[in-house]
């Protein structure tokens, strides 16, 4: 089905660009153009927001692409053959994801504008798609297999995209993923921001502390995704690649339906799925350990619910923990956590549902009693 609002809009002809333009529309963030030539429109363009836009096999007059791109909007060409192996056996990595210096040419942006051109609903592509997704269920099912034969437990971070790496909630993530590193895999959402940080720091997990402070202080030089996709995974890669002995135990599994969101490097294995309903399942349901929610939006408040159903209809042998960190962000900017109470009184899972304020609660509520300094040193044992 078409989407015509919410978050993601499909804009497949000029007349229909033409007819949002004229009811007053100034932002194209989480639109899709698709296939229109917009030699014409250098004046609308350059009024509008752009960033956050995806521009897949449309034509531009000289330097209109340059400035979309500059702007922050993903500008693709159109992709029609299947660029990705549909029977593939193992899950994707970041180097096979961006195995282009250029991002527009890697395989990540190629799969994306494919999902995307105009026959994205023939037969042939929704079954493309249909076998590639099943074959990344087959690999991640192995892989998660190989964990548990490890006695590994996987937890999961869920958090919002559009956090910043110089922010101190960007580090904060990373530290609390090292920490659950340690004797857990990290699961994530596999996308840039909280995502991208707890990754980093399941990464680091067993490498001293400074080698964390290290990466955040490199990674700072570019903030964000915006407006360079290219340029983020650059310095990213350039970190990984500085510490290619590091622990890969952490896991991503984002999705080319937010294609404008591009995946994180820093997880050892990627399952990318095309259909998003299913990537969100699964990414609840491969968390037997539990998971951490820390401050987001809207998409962090959807997975805070969708876990709590499974968990509201779970026996008392199958509820996972639910961990909301950040007091303040979930009783009074998004109260999510009255609901949440009310929604778990006098169920199996009301024992396991916690709101905290600090990582070394966390740490508590996931077996981690001793909390490590900067140099990877175990400190003294957090207070109860």
């Amino acid at each position: 089905m078409k989407r015509r609002r919410g978050r993601l809009v499909q804009i497949e002809s000029l007349s229909e660009f033409d007819d949002r333009l004229a009811a007053g529309a100034t932002s194209l963030r989480g639109w899709r153009l698709r296939g229109l030539d917009l030699t014409s429109y250098t004046a609308q363009l350059h009024r509008l927001e752009l960033a956050g836009a995806s521009f897949l096999g449309c034509t531009f007059a000289n330097g209109d692409g340059d400035y979309a791109e500059a702007a922050g909007a993903l500008v693709l060409p159109t992709i029609k053959e299947v660029p990705v192996d549909v029977y593939r056996g193992r899950l994707y990595t970041a180097d096979e994801l961006y195995d282009d210096p250029s991002y527009a040419l890697s395989l990540d942006a190629r799969a994306y504008a494919w999902s995307q051109h105009p026959s994205e609903h023939s037969p042939e592509d929704e079954l493309a798609r249909a076998l590639h997704d099943h074959a990344i269920d087959q690999a991640l099912a192995a892989w998660i297999t190989q964990r548990h034969r490890e006695r590994s437990r996987i937890v999961g971070v869920m958090g919002g995209h559009a956090l910043t790496r110089t922010e101190p909630a960007y580090a904060d993530a990373a530290r609390l993923g090292r920490l659950l590193g340690r004797d857990h895999v990290v699961a994530t959402g596999g996308g840039p921001g909280a995502m991208e940080a707890a990754n980093l720091g399941a990464w680091l997990a067993e490498e001293p502390g400074d080698e964390l402070e290290d990466a955040l202080t490199a990674l700072a030089v570019v903030p964000t995704f915006r407006p360079s996709i290219q340029q983020w995974a650059r310095v990213a890669l350039e970190v990984r690649a500085r510490l290619d002995g590091a622990d890969r135990r952490s896991l991503g599994i984002p999705t080319w339906h937010y294609g404008h969101e591009p995946p994180n490097v820093f997880a050892g294995a990627i399952a990318k799925y095309f259909r998003n309903a299913t990537r969100e399942a699964i990414l609840l349901e491969v968390c037997d350990a539990g998971i951490v929610f820390l401050p987001g939006a809207g998409g962090t408040v959807q997975e805070v619910f969708q876990d709590a159903c499974e968990n509201y209809y779970a026996d008392a042998s199958a509820v996972a923990p639910m961990v909301l960190v950040g007091v303040d962000h979930w009783t009074r900017e998004l109260p999510a956590w009255p609901l949440l109470q009310s929604l778990a009184k006098g169920r199996p899972m009301e024992g396991h549902v916690h709101l905290v304020d600090s990582l070394e609660e966390v740490a508590e509520l996931f077996g981690v009693r001793r909390w490590p300094d900067r140099a990877g040193r175990p400190a003294p044992a957090a207070p109860r």
